[in-house]
């Protein structure tokens, strides 16, 4: 498949020094303010992140894919507004944009419907893929970039972080990134720790070793990997969402998948968009 590539539009700008333990960087080009971690685990929150992303996606490499893998691709991301905070956890609450988020791990045909739901009522997703998933199933990396969705890292075998040493998280960063590249020419813009809401700062440091300036929580979490059915799915995402909300979900859970085309009619009728979060934070 022929695809338009695109020049590099890099500018770098230092992170600010680690803030005291508590503070908490909740929206895109918002102040820090102070906030214990969610239910998932928690975390001091860091200062702000680069204006612009690093690792805007590159030009596709000539280096041969992995068994299986299409060729990499090239995709454009949108620069981030100045001032997005190196985690993220929701963005601006005065545009009608939401960022539906997805663990990418599970069922390849209900990762499949998935997609197709969104793409069928125009929304645009964020999948942030386990590494070891992506192994055994290369050609969902295309999959969802060809229906203008964003691809992300959420670690490569779904550990919890928490009780990892340093090189281990770095490992685990590491090695999804690599898959990532391997496969589409870029290692993404985001990264999300496994079993965890928010990053540590030993966390975020082995993600900006990995080449990631920006990690991605969330506000809503509809517990949807706990298989409520999708009427409950549907209705904690439809009581919780505002304007702005980055909602955590699961690919590989057959209530996500039912509940998605109610949730973006609803959404719809609400006058919400649902955009990748580089859109978001854009």
């Amino acid at each position: 498949m022929t695809v338009d590539r695109r020049r590099i539009l890099r500018t770098t700008a230092r992170l600010a020094a680690l803030t005291a333990a508590g503070e908490l960087l909740t929206g895109c080009g918002q102040e820090a303010a102070t906030g214990a971690g969610g239910p998932h685990g928690g975390g001091s929150r860091a200062g702000h992140g680069s204006p612009l992303d690093p690792n805007r996606m590159p030009h596709a490499t000539s280096d041969p894919s992995p068994p299986g893998a299409a060729s990499p691709i090239a995709t454009d991301l949108p620069d981030l507004s100045p001032g997005t905070p190196q985690e993220v956890v929701s963005g601006p609450r005065d545009r009608q944009q939401v960022a539906l988020t997805f663990h990418g791990q599970g069922d390849p045909a209900l990762a499949t419907a998935l997609l197709s739901a969104a793409e069928q009522r125009g929304a645009r997703l964020t999948v942030l893929v386990v590494g070891s998933w992506l192994d055994a199933q290369p050609q969902l990396a295309r999959r969802i970039l060809d229906g203008g969705h964003e691809l992300g890292n959420h670690t490569q075998n779904h550990l919890d972080l928490a009780t990892l040493g340093p090189d281990q998280v770095y490992a685990e960063i590491s090695g999804c990134a690599d898959r990532l590249k391997a496969l589409t020419g870029s290692i993404g813009r985001w990264f999300r720790p496994s079993a965890a809401q928010f990053a540590t700062p030993l966390v975020k440091k082995q993600a900006k070793k990995a080449g990631y300036d920006h990690c991605l929580s969330y506000d809503l979490d509809p517990m949807d990997y706990a298989d409520p059915g999708a009427e409950a799915v549907q209705r904690r995402i439809l009581n919780g969402i505002k304007p702005g909300s980055v909602v955590a979900l699961h690919m590989g859970h057959k209530g996500t998948v039912d509940a998605l085309p109610a949730v973006l009619d609803e959404l719809r009728q609400r006058g919400l968009s649902a955009v990748t979060a580089s859109q978001l934070c854009s």
